[in-house]
């Protein structure tokens, strides 16, 4: 798999330094590359509580995207999935610490735990005030003696950070982060595997199926689970959260385990809301990339039930930019639609041959999304398959309700329904069809007149013509023929007209006129396939 890297061995240590680029002079990281990779505030006097954390890269933003004001003093990276050296963590914890002390936030793996362990015994031997919380917020087995530390972590890199920064001690700190440690609570779900540079992708999770209880270094989960909705995936989570959450009001902490993309986080975060768990969790941190896995599809939920003094710490503002901060829970507001927005009611009449006629063509179009979407991608962005069909299913929801015994109210109609469910240049340029031939059986053509009528209106507006490799390539050539030759003879036009765009290679108009002559040939418009498909169907009755 291509990956944006140069040299594995140095993958850590370059983007440290691309972070500390951009970081405005705020962070400097210490001497010592590739052994030792230490990144600090550089405004840190150490008159406060130091805050060391850290462990294996990879799970970026965390750890030295939060370092800075309000949350971690100094960020310790091993290589990736890799902790850091006693040396390592040793020289991060004497660059920032001063007489107050200095508390380590370990997450609860073996490497971690002894490399950190040792450095905190060493620095304890210089003189040094030091304590260490390990956290074990996994709950995928929760009968394993030592719990694996994942994304619960950072409620005490915010609630410590808060407190070290108006003045706690180093006791009354690290009592809270042993708190937090021992009842917070995290599981994670993943639909694919990460990648970690330079080396093959394992491709252990079959399609359709998810991984639950997975960690946060590649590790198998402890189960696969089959998928089938996020819904589904976050009530499955939630079973597995809700035995060990607190008792009261919670926050959530929704981690993107770095692969999922911002509107399916969307969807996970409303997911997470409207599940039964919902009603009790009064906050939500994210939905952000915050202790990642490299790139794998996935997320984790941590719960958390906070203090008073706890919610005021999370809410505090911090420095880094990668914390994303504290929301409160609310519901979804919704305000009428501007009353010249309003959907348009219709007078709704009787006329059977056409309730089926569009009945028909609905049917079509929601059963040919998939079809279409497969052949959208190969020029576009695959989505007219389902522009066509949400568009179809609007229209059947309201076929009860259209005026069917007018047609030119109807085809008003059906404009109107377009113009509020079809998004893209599609939607507006059928809209626009329809409308125009609505006008013009209402002045009295017929409806192969009407028809081409319409067909002028959009060529006039959108500015296509037929060899632009559009739906006019196939339209067109089907209603010139229409009227004298009938449907028969239509479709024919039809679907010749599609299958010429195939060696239209230099698109003039539409998304395809942004795609390579490579990408296009042998593959029909389609735009123009939906419209043969249509007028087969059509011409079979």
């Amino acid at each position: 798999m291509n990956q944006f890297i140069n040299d594995r061995n140095s993958v850590v240590t370059e983007a440290i330094d691309g972070m500390l680029r951009i970081s405005e002079g705020k962070l400097y990281r210490l001497d010592g590359y590739p052994h030792i990779k230490v990144v600090a505030r550089k405004d840190w006097d150490k008159s406060g509580v130091a805050l060391v954390s850290g462990g294996g890269s990879g799970h970026e933003p965390s750890h030295t995207g939060f370092v800075g004001n309000g949350m971690l003093t100094a960020a310790v990276c091993g290589e990736v999935f890799a902790s850091p050296s006693v040396a390592a963590v040793l020289a991060g914890i004497l660059s920032v610490t001063g007489s107050p002390g200095c508390l380590l936030i370990v997450k609860n793996y073996t490497g971690d735990r002894l490399n950190f362990g040792l450095a905190a015994e060493r620095a304890r031997a210089l003189g040094y005030k030091v304590r260490m919380v390990v956290v074990g917020d996994d709950v995928a087995l929760p009968e394993l003696p030592q719990p694996r530390g994942v994304a619960g972590a950072l409620f005490i890199h915010k609630i410590a950070g808060a407190m070290a920064s108006t003045g706690a001690n180093l006791d009354q700190i690290a009592d809270v982060a042993e708190r937090i440690a021992q009842t917070v609570s995290t599981i994670g779900m993943s639909l694919d595997t990460c990648t970690v540079p330079g080396f093959p992708k394992e491709n252990r999770i079959e399609p359709g199926m998810a991984e639950l209880g997975l960690g946060i270094h590649g590790e198998p989960g402890i189960e696969q689970v089959s998928f089938s909705t996020a819904s589904a995936a976050m009530d499955l989570v939630i079973d597995r959260l809700e035995p060990h959450a607190q008792k009261g009001q919670l926050v959530a902490l929704l981690n993107n385990l770095g692969g999922c993309t911002p509107i399916e986080m969307g969807i996970l975060t409303n997911a997470l809301m409207c599940s039964r768990m919902g009603p009790r969790i009064q906050g939500v941190i994210a939905p952000s990339p915050l202790m990642t896995s490299l790139d794998m599809r996935g997320f984790s939920v941590s719960l958390f039930s906070p203090s008073i003094s706890d919610l005021e710490a999370l809410k505090l503002p911090v420095g880094p930019h990668a914390w994303p901060g504290y929301f409160q829970a609310t519901s979804v507001e919704v305000n009428p639609l501007p009353e010249d927005l309003s959907p348009t009611h219709f007078n709704p009449s009787i006329h059977h041959p056409t309730r089926e006629l569009i009945a028909k063509c609905c049917k079509l179009f929601t059963e040919s999304e998939a079809e279409l979407n497969a052949l959208d991608a190969k020029s576009g962005d695959g989505d007219t398959g389902s522009t066509l069909g949400t568009a179809a299913k609007s229209l059947q929801a309201k076929i009860d309700v259209l005026p069917l015994a007018d047609h030119g109210q109807l085809f008003q109609a059906i404009s109107q329904v377009l113009s509020e469910s079809m998004g893209g240049s599609s939607g507006v340029l059928l809209a626009i069809f329809f409308a125009a031939t609505g006008d013009s059986l209402t002045s009295g053509k017929n409806i192969s007149q009407s028809l081409i009528d319409g067909l002028e209106r959009i060529k006039q507006v959108g500015g296509a013509q037929a060899g632009d490799r559009t739906m006019i390539d196939a339209l067109e050539p089907a209603l010139k023929v229409l009227e004298h030759h009938g449907i028969g003879k239509a479709a024919s036009a039809a679907r010749n007209g599609a299958d010429k765009t195939a060696a239209i290679t230099n698109a003039k108009a539409g998304r395809a006129s942004y795609v390579g002559a490579a990408n296009l040939a042998g593959y029909n418009d389609p735009g123009a396939e939906a419209v043969a498909i249509l007028f087969e169907m059509l011409a079979s009755d």
